[in-house]
């Protein structure tokens, strides 16, 4: 069962979200010094940034918090910078997978390439779309370095928590690389596949933003390991979860087509599995239609009966419920300071529920 988020940050998405506005809203004099032209990336960052669960800025603001720190602006302007450094990994991997939406809205290459097409302009309206898409990527990775340095935390918090925000960044971009080696490679091992679950999501979603909080808040070396014993475990069940949902996921909920995750041929541990346990003939059918982008409802069905009847779909709800369990005992027995225990525990099943 969940626990009640303390009453002192039932509003930290509100609050991430404002000091995102007001920081976007504080770079449009930059961008107009430059040019006019800059309108629609704005809108498309705005828009981007709209939406989300915001776990990163949330994991944390509870990171600090559980190290002792006190509630304030700044540490929710510190946090709020991973939703931009959040951005452009969303940015970037969904030019990686040939994504055509994200949280229900166009992708962003896909936003600049119909920006291109609708007003005529020469050239190629995907390769403009793909290029806009990077650069706006790019952008975000460099504003997020930008809030967090301006959050109003002292250079000495800042100074001590550097080395974990190099390590986060370092590990995402080289678990995305490991995630297109296995696609290139077309899969393989699902210990392999959980690899890529641990570079590219586990310790960047959960783990890592704990450590950042964690280091500004000057937290003891005790606390900076329950956090990592809380956080693998748990940042692997939340992408175990989200590899669930872009198979079996209510669009309404994941806003992606269903199965988009299938069309686009991701080699998830879902996949791993299944193909480990499938017959020939349940292989045959997942190699004539995973990957296919012209994947129908017809193809996705029968996709899914293979993960299903391989038992695959089992061994990763198993999974899931074995990593969360691991995390909230892990939690139970720590030296964590409440009320961050109890958002932590809340944090972890809201993360890794079934849904859609």
């Amino acid at each position: 069962m969940s626990q009640p988020v303390p009453a002192d940050a039932v509003d930290l998405r509100g609050r991430v979200q404002k000091r995102l506005d007001e920081f976007v809203a504080g770079q449009l004099p930059v961008l107009d010094g430059v040019s006019d032209e800059l309108g629609p990336v704005v809108d498309t960052l705005n828009e981007l940034l709209a939406s989300g669960k915001r776990l990163r800025p949330a994991f944390c603001y509870w990171g600090w918090r559980g190290a002792g720190g006190p509630d304030s602006e700044e540490i929710v302007a510190a946090a709020a910078a991973l939703e931009l450094l959040q951005a452009c990994a969303l940015v970037h991997d969904d030019v990686m997978d040939g994504s055509d939406t994200r949280r229900g809205q166009p992708a962003v290459h896909r936003r600049f390439a119909s920006l291109h097409r609708g007003a005529g302009w020469l050239g190629s309206p995907e390769g403009f779309g793909v290029g806009a898409a990077i650069l706006l990527g790019d952008l975000c990775l460099s504003w997020s370095d930008e809030l967090l340095y301006r959050s109003g935390l002292s250079l000495e918090a800042l100074h001590r928590a550097k080395p974990t925000y190099d390590a986060m960044r370092t590990e995402l971009m080289t678990g995305q690389y490991l995630d297109l080696l296995e696609q290139a490679r077309g899969g393989g091992s699902a210990e392999r596949a959980m690899r890529v679950v641990r570079y590219k999501s586990a310790k960047y979603t959960v783990e890592r933003p704990l450590h950042l909080g964690a280091a500004l808040a000057a937290a003891e070396r005790d606390v900076t390991d329950a956090y990592s014993s809380y956080g693998l475990p748990l940042g692997e069940a939340f992408q175990l979860r989200d590899d669930v949902l872009g198979v079996f996921g209510d669009p309404e909920q994941t806003g992606k087509p269903a199965g988009d995750d299938l069309r686009e041929g991701k080699r998830t541990v879902l996949v791993a599995e299944a193909l480990e346990r499938a017959t020939p003939a349940q292989a045959a059918i997942v190699r004539r239609h995973l990957g296919d982008p012209r994947l129908d409802a017809t193809g996705v069905a029968a996709l899914r009966d293979v993960v299903r009847d391989t038992g695959a779909l089992a061994r990763v709800e198993r999974l899931i419920a074995e990593r969360t369990d691991q995390a909230v005992a892990a939690l139970a027995q720590s030296p964590v300071a409440e009320p961050a225990r109890a958002a932590l525990t809340g944090l972890a099943h809201a993360a890794t529920a079934r849904r859609g």
